[in-house]
């Protein structure tokens, strides 16, 4: 058992967020990087090996609430980039795998102070425009990922601590391996932070990760890549690797596949189930998968409740971030004694929600994904 030094738990990173507030320096800051956003199409490359590799097929990476304008052109795998990732994955695999587990939470921990400072406002932005999220939300998107790897690597060291008990004459221990083999982390389109989480999270623990983000944010994915980079992710660990779904028995066919990280629809979980399924006698091990579809959420009153106070969450329940969320509001409970006033409430307030691009600080809605 490696060394486990002392960690003491973070705090949320949504307690320090800026407002945005007119006439504050984040606000004139942020709005020349939208800006500098709008005006630049930035080419994106893959990244294998920690080499950038351009592809002959491109994609445009557009803003949600304005079409017009090209945010990147991102380049895709081909049959021969997805080859070429997983044997940089496999390469990186053993000396990863085995260095001290602090080494390697080192690494996220200072990628979260890049994001939480000198990148933030960059990264705001690159939300708000590829996301289509207002500043508030962009934020609180940001400060999660921040947490994610804060906490995971506090809650890392605790998972380390974990042994068993001792009976006499015996002496027991567990040691944590990493997977045998390549994660495949596959990020959904609306929310930056778990873009982040997901290829990182298993390789905080050891592991090496193809990443298939969304492709409509890459350009925002992108971002966080970057900041791993910055913070000295060693070469292979994480593959920036956007790939067409018909290359995916690449991946899912290959005998050192280990491991699935998914968030997406329940459509998408159940069709890469059954093909990891189908190829359960090619692999080297049985694969490991987690996976978390969308839903949506519903609100039961009490009749108890604050009405204004009800009315204001609702309303922040079913709209913000355009209802893209898996937590989104689609259906209320509310109390016949209660009814009357958050009809009101609903038809005062509802016709004031601003929607319009979100690079207007005064939107509060923005567009589709």
């Amino acid at each position: 058992m490696s060394l486990l030094w002392k960690m003491e738990k973070p705090a949320n990173e949504a307690d320090r967020i800026p407002t945005y507030a007119p006439g504050t320096y984040e606000r004139e800051k942020l709005k020349r990087e939208l800006k500098r956003i709008r005006e630049n199409v930035e080419e994106i490359p893959l990244i294998i090996g920690g080499k950038k590799v351009k592809t002959s097929e491109t994609v445009e990476v557009r803003c949600p609430h304005d079409h017009d304008i090209v945010l990147a052109r991102a380049h895709l795998a081909g049959e021969d980039e997805l080859k070429e990732a997983i044997e940089a994955a496999l390469s990186a695999w053993e000396e990863w795998s085995e260095l001290e587990w602090y080494h390697r939470v080192a690494i996220f921990r200072k990628a979260a102070d890049l994001l939480a400072g000198k990148h933030r406002i960059r990264n705001v932005a690159a939300i708000m425009m590829n996301l289509s999220k207002n500043s508030y939300e962009a934020e609180i998107d940001l400060a999660e990922l921040v947490d994610f790897w804060r906490f995971n690597a506090h809650y890392l060291r605790w998972l380390y601590e974990q042994q068993p008990d001792q009976a006499p004459g015996e002496m027991n221990r567990i040691d944590w391996r990493p997977l045998e083999g390549f994660v495949v982390a596959i990020t959904p389109f609306n929310f930056y932070s778990i873009g982040g989480n997901l290829p990182t999270a298993p390789a905080m623990a050891g592991n090496v990760v193809l990443w298939k983000p969304s492709r409509s944010v890459i350009f925002a994915n992108f971002e966080i890549m970057k900041i791993l980079i910055e913070a000295g992710l060693p070469e292979g660990i994480v593959n920036f690797v956007p790939f067409p779904s018909e290359l995916s028995d690449i991946v899912f066919s290959h005998p050192d596949f280990a491991g699935l990280h998914f968030t997406g629809s329940y459509e998408t979980l159940l069709k890469l189930w059954r093909k990891i399924a189908d190829n359960l006698p090619v692999y080297r091990n049985f694969p490991r998968i987690v996976g978390e579809i969308g839903g949506k959420d519903f609100v039961f009153a009490h009749s108890s409740a604050n009405a204004e106070a009800l009315v204001a969450n609702l309303i922040r329940g079913a709209f913000e971030a355009q209802g893209q969320k898996c937590s989104a509001v689609s259906r209320a409970y509310i109390p016949e004694s209660l009814w009357g006033q958050i009809k009101e409430g609903l038809l005062r307030e509802l016709p004031r929600l601003k929607t319009g691009p979100v690079d207007d600080l005064e939107s509060f809605m923005g567009g589709c994904g």
